[in-house]
């Protein structure tokens, strides 16, 4: 019987740890014991993929196990669909017992534990294996990438005997998500020289690429081929050719390409908002989305995402609402990057109260739904706020980051916090996965200067390990300002005019502390030196300047 006599593995080494807890009818499915024949081994096959793709997993089991007889491609398609049921040691378990393994049935194996996380198994297996084809190295390159190791990708790549088309485009595809779109550039011409023709998802990973770093001389001759090439008509090269357009700021471009013909593709659409987005032409992004319900194309969650970026960017909240609206008629209130833009809009609008609850909606939280809310909080001084949904978050398990404890120390100074700030952060030095950066000392310096502290203010200045940027020794001279302390002020002042000397927030500053002072010499003296360096008062701020 097939649980009840586990043979021990073949191999070296155990590459998973088996779950033997299977329910009772997992383990009377996978015996092996003669049952009633099904009607043909075709016709099972079928109706076990029947099951898999509906979720049926156990049924599907059940009837591969009342086979009599069962070719490679039953033994395949349930190992394949035990991985898609995330049924791990099942289906390592089934590979095991095949009789006879071909080269599907490796790669199948190889896949599986990728896309699960588990690569180093899927490694060892694709270093056993008997017999590779191109298929099998592109599924093993594919899983390199998958898990970040893409050194690992590129030297598979090089030592491959044959590849197709299909092994650079996977390539490009590869470095250019994992954020090396230079790498995937030189790769495109290298593939050329090489004599290998491009296909469609080549010439869309490469405009990608092109997108990334800004490449209009390459962008537009590779837009010159797929034009020739008839490609221009496929949804997967308009959509990226349109952000590829938006990125280098062409958007003139960008509309030129969405209306060579009349799309009904939403990724086009959302490229072609996005586009507008990226450009600051946000009532345009707006008109877009309109126009996409008015022709019956479907917003998606990204739609939805760059839309409500412009909402946020105009502080629209009225057209913000109705967007929300909507999504929930989609069925998408509930959506996590719908949910994280909607929190965002309306923090940044002030409402927090609708923020929580569209917050406290979405279904599954990352770290972005949680940062977002807490620096929405305080930034609109709901500093208590903040420290619940902080405390929410560590019960439940969710890793703080830097943005974090940002936010977090953030919240402590706009609501007065002294105590609690200086407790996050001397607990930072201690938390390792997260390292001290300049936010959070600028935070650290506004918390201790609002609240009058001012000399160790600039003790935590002086034990910087790093050098102090502009918005710290502002942030000093600003305090400075409240709790007037002329000689600190002066030497903030100088420190921000070593880093940038048209700097006018540090003139205006540190002329009202003169003013306070009744140093109107000095005072008519900063007056000059702007003049001379033509620098003009930010607006908003108040004095004497």
């Amino acid at each position: 019987m097939f649980l009840n006599h586990v043979k021990q593995t073949t191999l070296a080494y155990s590459p998973i740890s088996f779950d033997h807890s299977i329910n009772q009818n997992q383990n009377k499915a996978l015996s092996f014991t003669t049952k009633p024949s099904c009607p043909d081994v075709y016709s099972c096959t079928k109706s076990i993929q029947s099951y898999l793709r509906n979720n049926q997993f156990n049924d599907a089991l059940k009837l591969f196990d009342e086979m009599p007889v069962r070719d490679s491609v039953t033994w395949n398609s349930i190992i394949k669909g035990c991985f898609d049921c995330g049924k791990l040691d099942i289906a390592y378990k089934l590979f095991e017992e095949m009789p006879e393994r071909n080269v599907v049935s490796w790669t199948t194996m190889v896949n599986g534990f990728s896309v699960h996380r588990r690569i180093e198994v899927a490694e060892q297996l694709f270093m056993i294996m008997p017999l590779k084809d191109e298929a099998a190295w592109n599924s093993m390159i594919h899983g390199y990438f998958m898990n970040g190791r893409v050194d690992d990708a590129v030297r598979l790549f090089h030592e491959m005997p044959t590849r197709s088309v299909i092994t650079w485009s996977s390539m490009i595809s590869g470095l250019n998500q994992a954020g090396k779109s230079e790498k995937a550039i030189l790769l495109f011409k290298q593939m050329l020289c090489c004599g290998v023709q491009a296909c469609s998802v080549t010439y869309s990973s490469v405009i990608t690429a092109c997108a990334n770093v800004q490449d209009l001389l390459l962008g537009v001759e590779i837009h010159g081929h797929v034009l020739k090439l008839g490609y221009l008509s496929d949804t997967y090269i308009t959509a990226p050719l349109i952000t590829f357009y938006a990125h280098c700021k062409q958007i003139d471009s960008c509309i030129k390409v969405f209306k060579e013909k009349l799309h009904t593709s939403v990724v086009v659409w959302t490229s072609l908002l996005t586009g507008y987005s990226l450009n600051e032409k946000h009532d345009k992004a707006l008109e877009v989305f309109s126009e996409m319900f008015r022709i019956g194309v479907l917003p998606n969650q990204s739609s939805f995402t760059s839309v409500l970026n412009s909402c946020c960017e105009l502080e629209d909240l009225d057209t913000g609402k109705a967007i929300n609206g909507a999504a929930i008629k989609l069925g998408l209130e509930t959506d996590v990057f719908v949910g994280n833009s909607l929190v965002v809009l309306y923090a940044k609008c002030g409402n927090i109260s609708d923020a929580l609850s569209v917050f406290n909606a979405i279904g599954n939280k990352n770290i972005v739904s949680w940062n977002s809310m807490i620096v929405g909080c305080a930034q609109h001084g709901y500093g208590m706020w903040g420290l619940v949904i902080f405390s929410r978050m560590i019960r439940y398990g969710v890793p703080p980051d830097d943005i974090t404890y940002t936010g977090i120390l953030s919240a402590c100074s706009r609501s007065g916090m002294l105590d609690t700030g200086r407790c996050f952060f001397n607990f930072l030095f201690r938390y390792k996965p997260v390292k001290v950066n300049l936010e959070h000392y600028a935070c650290m310096v506004d918390i201790l200067g609002r609240s009058g502290k001012l000399n160790e203010a600039a003790e935590v200045i002086k034990s910087m390990p790093m050098e102090p940027n502009t918005s710290i020794w502002l942030s000093l001279l600003s305090a400075c300002k409240m709790h007037p302390d002329l000689k600190l002020a002066e030497r903030a002042a100088e420190a921000v005019f070593n880093i940038d000397p048209d700097c006018s927030a540090a003139y205006t500053l540190l002329s009202n502390v003169y003013a306070f002072n009744g140093r109107w010499n000095d005072v008519s003296r900063i007056r000059a030196v702007m003049k001379s360096r033509g620098i003009l008062k930010e607006p908003g701020c108040s004095g004497p300047v």
